[in-house]
């Protein structure tokens, strides 16, 4: 089998060890077959850090949007901040994240979290982009939101970690599940169930570095070019051929996304 092309659909590339060694890093991941990285901003100060970093790096594509485990931090202007930066760069944005639900945090501040959510799912639909959903002790009130406040594109649960059942909620969506580190530790033997069940043509593929480490690099930030051991542990979790889940995992991604082609010794 040829070496399997992935795209990382979820990764932190603006925060270190990524930042000042972003050359380097995108050659890493390149030599290990990656030849795209989605980059999700986490809050309003960083959408000009992200843009640029897609701006120069072809590998690269920007998603702008505010996550909610900076719910304290966001102001009630980002949300007008974020839509002028969807106006402005609707066209080479890949989607609306990283954006969502948490409740496992202290003090989450709920329904300012279902209020910002709610903004950004509806801006992802005026400007037709897909949303990358964080979602931690949340996935049946997040599956409930989805079903009233419909996103054209949809969008990927990232970093998946619930149930089959939840699993399937968002799959009738229409929605993409990321498929990430977590299934590299034996321990996790729902996640690691669901992700064998599911078909492949709801799954991405997904580091979420620097953050997710796999088994054997606790302790360690994640990298891109780990997205090898993840495929490598869903291949033994799934009956398909290496070759087909590849295929799958990487036409989900451009289907979702629309990423654009490009040259594939572009860094």
């Amino acid at each position: 089998m040829h070496q399997p092309r992935f795209i990382d659909t979820h990764c932190h590339f603006d925060f270190p060890p990524f930042s000042g060694q972003e050359q380097q890093s995108l050659h890493l991941a390149a030599a290990a077959g990656v030849e795209r990285i989605l980059v999700p901003s986490v809050a309003a100060e960083r959408f000009a850090g992200v843009l640029t970093l897609a701006e120069r790096y072809p590998m690269l594509h920007a998603a702008l949007g505010l996550h909610p485990i900076a719910i304290a931090r966001h102001q009630d202007e980002d949300v007008d901040r974020l839509q002028q930066q969807l106006h402005q760069h609707c066209a080479t944005l890949a989607a609306v994240g990283e954006i969502g639900l948490d409740t496992y945090m202290p003090q989450p501040q709920l329904p300012r979290q279902l209020a910002l959510l709610s903004a950004q799912l509806r801006l992802a639909a005026r400007y037709d982009l897909p949303v990358i959903l964080h979602s931690r002790r949340t996935h049946d009130r997040l599956a409930k939101l989805l079903r009233t406040q419909a996103v054209p594109r949809t969008g990927v649960v990232h970093g998946f970690a619930g149930s089959y059942q939840q699993a399937q909620a968002f799959v009738q969506l229409g929605y993409y599940l990321g498929v990430g580190g977590t299934i590299t530790y034996p321990r996790a033997s729902k996640t690691r169930d669901v992700m064998a069940r599911l078909p492949l043509t709801c799954l991405l593929l997904e580091t979420d570095a620097p953050d997710m480490p796999l088994s054997g690099y606790q302790g360690q930030p994640n990298r891109p070019e780990r997205i090898r051991q993840t495929f490598a542990a869903l291949c033994q979790l799934r009956p398909e051929p290496p070759a087909v889940i590849a295929d799958a995992l990487y036409q989900n991604s451009l289907r979702l996304f629309a990423l654009p082609a490009r040259d594939p010794d572009a860094v």
